[in-house]
């Protein structure tokens, strides 16, 4: 029967390690009040120069590289770009879901919004399964440690944007700041963001590298 060669896998193992000094970095800057420029302490910690979600800008066309080059790119190199980009309006969706369920205090929304996203990046995976698979582990490599060290810093009161709440979440219990500010965000929109944003980046330097070479088809007699 034919079965699909896809078996080269690229390790996220470097990236991983990198992102995770990126965070290391973050947190001792942010707790040593260094430059806001760099360590963004305010809420969401945006425009930080120091911080792990532009990583994917970098990180997803060194993936998409790797696996082109392995023979496992995607089996049309439109379909993977399409798929990538239509997975960004996707993103946008659900965070404008997430965005009103801060006015109108719906704890289902939120949910929603946030599942959403999540669901972006199987949007972007469709169309090149190897890269969103690769990006999915390396989202959750890159994510589930500063999971860590937000509840460290939650537990320990640190002044971080890690603990930097909105109003709404200013007098709500642990368990509530915890699941809303960190674990929802971290491991549905940072992962959906993740995959979302090292696809569209991704796909098309891959093809602009003429490198979408699909996964190598082969039969075996049964």
């Amino acid at each position: 029967m034919a079965e699909t060669s896809s078996g080269n896998r690229v390790s996220i193992m470097m990236p991983a390690a990198i992102t995770l000094l990126v965070t290391i970095l973050r947190l001792v800057g942010e707790l040593q009040h260094w430059s806001p420029k760099l360590f963004n302490t305010e809420a969401g910690g945006g425009g930080a120069l120091v911080g792990i979600s532009w990583l994917p800008i970098i990180f997803g066309p060194y993936f998409a590289l790797k696996l082109a080059g392995a023979g496992d790119g995607p089996a049309s190199k439109g379909k993977a770009i399409g798929l990538s980009l239509a997975s960004l309006p996707v993103l946008v969706v659900g965070g404008f879901l997430v965005g009103k369920s801060f006015s109108s205090g719906s704890a289902v929304l939120a949910i929603v919004g946030f599942v959403v996203m999540f669901a972006a990046a199987f949007v972007a995976r469709a169309g090149w399964p190897s890269l969103g698979t690769t990006l999915l582990k390396y989202a959750y490599a890159a994510r589930i440690p500063v999971l860590i060290v937000m509840f460290i810093a939650f537990k320990e009161a640190w002044a971080t944007h890690y603990t930097a709440l909105p109003p709404q979440l200013a007098s709500a219990p642990f368990w509530r700041q915890f699941l809303d500010a960190a674990v929802l965000p971290q491991l549905l929109l940072w992962t959906g963001f993740t995959v979302v944003v090292g696809s569209i980046f991704g796909t098309v330097v891959a093809a602009l590298a003429g490198k979408t070479k699909p996964a190598v088809q082969t039969a075996t007699s049964s």
